[in-house]
């Protein structure tokens, strides 16, 4: 068991060089070294294999690796060296006080098994031996890359090169210019009939997507303060369009929500007067039938809004697990009300295109701030916590990663946040697209 704590300059030589680690180390030739050193239990490493690709694997073992003691970090250093990868440890090494250099061990040169002759069964008698040529060793040092000279983010924007994935049939055309409508519904100030407190926050939210998504190449629409029918209004006139000169439709609304009846969709949005609008409603306006110049194009759905009126207050964990302190204050509100009738918000008798047993959808993502069924936290000062997670990290890696793999590193950072010290949030996502999906990030670096 892991009893001291790593000494602190070694944690910030590790937090300092951290994305040289992520974007180089090889996790899975150390795994077996800081095992036999005890760093690491079995049970450690399984949950760091789990945790995704080599980088994601190599982004959680030098996160963990703070948490493993004394010893840990001159372990990995040796783990480096035997393993080929001196040059990372050569950049950790230069980043301590020459004081305090300890010298690295020698570079270990993994050697190259010869197959055995090979005889040919038919010259029996002259026995023709086939042999490979000798391996060729490198004769100078790998030359180190420069030590990051401040601290990073833990995500970090790559350089942009040509991603074969992309270029693949497996992901969506996007480069049309612009990409595609972004339609923002941002609902603060709701009536006194409606008996939904203002949303006070929702303002800054709106604000940083519409500037993200204009930044990723999107046309970018912001409607306030909608009541339900103008909801329904705004997505008719949207679905109406013609979308043939675009690659993908944007949808975001910032609203009240609760938990409706469904048979695909969870959740409902409401307008400032009350009444509210299933999501599942929602992407009908935009599916292959009601919308024919977005059919086998991407249309995406963010939802800021409560999935119900539950209080998640989480499972004690142990104190290695990753988890960081709650950021969440005092002050922070919810966006949730009490559960609606399906009579309430089912009804589509006004909305022919609108009707709820349309074929299954295709090409379609659904992000929830939250779990079906549970409140969603947001910070009056600040904005809510889906919003703030979802907008850096797509600031941060919308230029190397899909859009799922983007949604997935937001889930993890909201359900670390705590509300008033105790409550918890889970977003999500209901997932329809066929293909991997990339926003036109590098534009962002344009000028």
């Amino acid at each position: 068991m892991i009893n001291s704590r790593m000494e602190e300059r070694d944690k910030k030589i590790l937090q300092r060089n951290r994305m040289n680690l992520v974007r180089a180390l090889d996790p899975s030739d150390i795994y077996d070294g800081l095992l036999s050193r005890g760093i690491f239990t079995q049970d450690m490493i399984d949950e760091i294999k789990s945790s995704g690709p080599r980088r994601d694997q190599a982004r959680q073992l030098v996160r963990d690796l703070e948490t493993r003691g004394r010893q840990a970090f001159s372990a990995f250093l040796e783990c480096l060296c035997e393993t080929g990868q001196q040059s990372l440890a050569e950049i950790l090494q230069n980043d301590r006080p020459p004081s305090q250099t300890l010298p690295l061990p020698p570079v270990h040169v993994r050697p190259v098994v010869q197959p055995l002759p090979v005889y040919s069964p038919m010259d029996n008698d002259k026995h023709v031996e086939v042999r490979t040529p000798a391996p060729i060793y490198p004769t100078t040092p790998v030359k180190p890359t420069t030590p990051s000279p401040s601290p990073e983010r833990e995500y970090f924007r790559p350089h942009s090169t040509g991603r074969i994935r992309r270029d693949s049939i497996q992901t969506y055309k996007l480069d049309a210019s612009p990409c595609g409508q972004c339609l923002i519904i941002n609902n603060v100030d709701f009536e006194p009939k409606s008996e939904l407190s203002n949303r006070k926050g929702s303002d800054i939210d709106c604000d940083k997507l519409e500037q993200r998504f204009r930044s990723l190449n999107f046309v970018v629409v912001v409607k306030r303060n909608l009541r339900q029918k103008h909801i329904r209004q705004e997505l008719s006139a949207l679905s109406k369009m013609d979308h043939s000169q675009y690659d993908c439709c944007v949808v975001i609304i910032l609203s009240h929500g609760t938990e409706v009846s469904h048979n695909r969709f969870p959740g409902a949005v409401h307008g400032i007067d009350g009444p509210s609008v299933p999501v599942q409603i929602i992407t009908n306006y935009l599916n292959g039938q009601n919308c024919p110049s977005l059919q086998g194009k991407p249309k995406l759905f963010f939802i800021q809004a409560c999935g119900g009126g539950e209080r998640d207050i989480g499972f004690e964990v142990s104190p290695d697990d990753d988890v960081m302190p709650g950021i969440g204050g005092a002050d922070d509100q919810t966006d949730a009300i009490p559960t609606s009738s399906s009579s309430d918000s089912l009804s589509t008798s006004d909305e022919p295109d609108a009707r709820v047993t349309l074929p299954t959808p295709s090409d379609i993502l659904v992000s929830y701030s939250t779990f079906p069924g549970y409140v969603s936290w947001r910070d009056p000062q600040a904005g809510s916590w889906y919003v703030e997670t979802l907008d850096r990290i797509l600031e941060e890696t919308a230029s190397e990663n899909d859009l799922v793999t983007i949604l997935m590193m937001v889930n993890n950072e909201v359900s670390l946040n705590s509300a008033k010290g105790l409550y918890k949030q889970m977003p999500g996502s209901f997932n329809f697209l066929r293909k991997l999906f990339y926003f036109q990030a590098q534009r962002q670096n344009q000028t």
